[in-house]
């Protein structure tokens, strides 16, 4: 790939920081492999993850040929809402992990699109085939997965260079107002590696918008739609404003009690997060594409017995 170079709002990050931001589709991980492995060289030599980039320096990045898929097939059910030669497209059910990492070797995403689709692409690294963007654990959704190496890199290109919507529905604690924007840098909470913070001390831009805001009381059903695709960026962002996602465990989200015309919140045992609609450009034509997803029925089902409780139609 072209040598990229280092500007001066970029000065004095780690290198293997950088580069996931710099490089479409790579991960931190990924990076400080490519960097253990040699393959990074930062004006000419070769460097470690931790190096401090500098205004000027120019970096090498010689990236290896694409490993082959090795996690499992499994033969686990997937809602797929499209597919085609380059892509297929997905409504993650909540409750499953994208792909294989340290205590979830099976049953996610990956596992199953590996005994759907037979020509998954291996950019993303052996557990992470044809995965260009992530959603969490606990979050439903839509989602997009290359088909083959060069359908990856188009679509982390528009990933990376922000040319893809992302509209998500959450129910927030308290009243927030439809076109709030929350323009809050995101970085690792210094205090606890699992959680990201709005007040860390080196942290990357986020942006998030309040597109609509259905009023209820004590909580308001928002469509959210992110500029930016940032770690638990929504349930950060949102919690950081004093209105978590209900549900949500890490950030806020769980009261222990609630007035009696919010007690269906108690039921869910998850983030009320859902990716309702993903739009791109084909990476092979150029057509514009959009799906959406409508909320699951265990979503709904908290939102149709509150209306019920709280006597609207």
């Amino acid at each position: 790939m072209d040598p990229l170079l280092v500007d001066d709002d970029r000065a004095g990050e780690r290198l293997d920081r950088y580069l996931a931001d710099a490089v479409p589709g790579l991960s931190r991980s990924q990076a400080q492999r490519l960097i253990d492995d040699g393959h990074v060289r930062v004006e000419g030599r070769t460097a470690k993850a931790n190096l401090a980039v500098k205004a000027g320096d120019v970096v090498h990045v010689a990236l290896p040929d694409p490993a082959p898929a090795t996690a499992a097939a499994e033969d686990i059910p997937v809602p797929i809402l499209f597919e085609d030669a380059d892509l297929v497209v997905v409504n993650k059910p909540a409750g499953m992990v994208v792909h294989p990492a340290a205590g979830h070797s099976s049953g996610t995403l990956v596992n199953a699109l590996l005994h759907h689709v037979d020509d998954l692409s291996g950019v993303g690294g052996e557990l992470r085939p044809g995965i260009v963007h992530r959603l969490d654990k606990g979050t439903s959704g839509v989602m997009v997965v290359a088909k083959h190496d060069a359908a990856h890199e188009a679509l982390a290109e528009q990933f990376h260079d922000r040319h893809v919507e992302k509209e998500y529905v959450a129910l927030v604690w308290g009243v927030v107002q439809a076109g709030r924007r929350i323009d809050l840098p995101i970085g690792r909470d210094p205090k606890d590696r699992q959680k990201m913070s709005a007040r860390a001390r080196r942290a990357r831009s986020a942006v998030t918008r309040i597109t609509k805001a259905d009023h209820l009381r004590g909580v308001t059903l928002c469509q959210v739609a992110i500029h930016t695709g940032r770690t638990h960026q929504i349930r950060v962002h949102l919690s950081a404003i004093g209105h978590p996602v209900v549900g949500d465990a890490t950030y806020g989200g769980v009261k222990p009690r609630v007035a009696q015309d919010l007690r269906p919140l108690l039921r869910l045992d998850r983030p009320f997060l859902h990716a309702a609609r993903l739009a791109f450009t084909h990476p092979s034509d150029g057509r514009a594409m959009a799906f959406e997803a409508p909320l699951p029925e265990d979503l709904q089902a908290v939102i149709d017995e509150l209306r019920a409780l709280q006597g609207e139609e």
